[in-house]
């Protein structure tokens, strides 16, 4: 029987080269653009004939929108209103690429750490712009809090500086170490249930319980890093 862990390698679909760098399609590229697609398709489909009376899907649209709206006033403030575009791409994305790994013989790109690295990365660089565009070399401010004893500058402007650099790392490890720990132990369970045989009966309600925690986990993960990336923003735009 094979490894939980080989639902996370990379297969190579379409071997492609540029330049010397390998940018071959894979499975992980595929669900990638297959997520970005069903996102535009929902929105497109929900907000193409616009009604006082919506239809369901445009319901649904309009009910995402308003959740990641109120979720960016909650935590940035009016302030917050120019960066939902933004956000809310952040957060369908996670969450549809979350739940499309949840089908049979499909893969879950947020189980790679390079992708949600690369998510985390895009936050960060934008949130460090963002800061310095609004505040200027002032940015640096917030490192170093005003009313800090001057012996105690070093050390916290030290502190601050690695709080600052490990949020990426953080952002990104969080998603990537959920996709993957509740896919593999998802996988061990059902390895478990079929080796048992006729008896692997006694094992389902334990799968279907941890199937449905899996999708509650596909969102709440989209919506912490969705969350934390507001906080991010609100630190930039009114540092401490």
């Amino acid at each position: 029987m094979e490894s939980p862990l080989h639902q996370f390698e990379i297969k190579t679909f379409l071997p492609l080269s540029l330049f010397g760098h390998d940018i071959s399609i894979t499975n992980a590229t595929v669900f990638m653009m297959l997520s970005v697609g069903l996102i535009m398709v929902f929105f497109i489909m929900a907000f193409r004939k616009k009604s006082m009376f919506p239809s369901k899907l445009q319901a649904l649209a309009e009910m995402s929108v308003n959740f990641i709206q109120n979720m960016m006033h909650e935590n940035i403030g009016s302030e917050g209103k120019k960066f939902l575009p933004f956000i809310l791409s952040l957060f369908m994305l996670i969450f549809v690429g979350n739940l499309l790994g949840m089908l049979p013989f499909s893969y879950t790109f947020t189980s790679q750490i390079i992708a949600t690295f690369t998510l985390a990365a895009i936050v960060f660089i934008l949130v460090t712009l963002i800061g310095f565009a609004r505040h200027g070399v002032h940015f640096l401010k917030y490192f170093l809090p005003e009313g800090t004893p001057v012996l105690l500058a070093p050390l916290l402007i030290v502190i601050e500086l690695i709080s600052y650099l490990s949020r990426p790392i953080s952002l990104s490890i969080r998603l990537f170490a959920n996709m993957m720990a509740g896919h593999t132990m998802l996988k061990v369970f059902a390895m478990f249930t079929i080796s048992l045989g006729v008896y692997g009966f006694s094992t389902i309600a334990a799968i279907i319980l941890l199937i449905g925690f899996e999708f509650l986990v596909a969102f709440l993960q989209a919506y912490v890093f969705s969350v934390l990336t507001c906080l991010y923003l609100k630190d930039a735009l009114h540092m401490h």
